[in-house]
C-alpha cells in the first residue's frame, strides 16, 4: 500500500475485495459535519503533472454519516455519555 496521502487503484481494489461485493458504495465527506453522499461516477483523468488519476465524482447527498463510521474514520472521538445522577441527589447520597 502507498505510504503517502494517495491511494492507488490497486490499493483500493485490495481493500474493496475484502468487503461484501453486494454492499452499496457511498462517499464519506466533511469531517467537521460528516455526511454520506452517493457516488455519481468514476472517471479516469490526469493530474497537473500528467500522471494518471481516477476521480470518484460526488453525487447527491444521502444524509448524515453514521456516528460509528465517523469514529472509524477518526473524524469523531470515542465518547461516553456523562454519568447521570438523580435530580436533587446530594453527592453523599450517590455513594449509598
Amino acid at each position: 500500500m502507498s505510504h503517502n496521502l494517495d491511494i492507488t487503484v490497486g490499493d483500493f481494489i485490495d481493500q474493496l475485495s475484502a468487503l461484501d461485493q453486494d454492499a452499496v458504495m457511498r462517499l464519506a465527506v466533511n469531517p467537521f459535519f460528516p455526511m454520506s453522499h452517493h457516488i455519481r461516477a468514476v472517471v479516469p483523468g490526469t493530474d497537473q503533472r500528467g500522471r494518471p488519476v481516477v476521480y470518484v465524482a460526488d453525487g447527491q447527498q444521502e444524509g448524515h454519516l453514521p456516528p460509528a463510521v465517523a469514529r472509524r474514520l477518526t473524524w469523531h472521538p470515542d465518547t461516553e455519555a456523562p454519568r447521570r445522577t438523580r435530580r436533587g441527589a446530594r453527592p453523599a447520597d450517590l455513594d449509598q
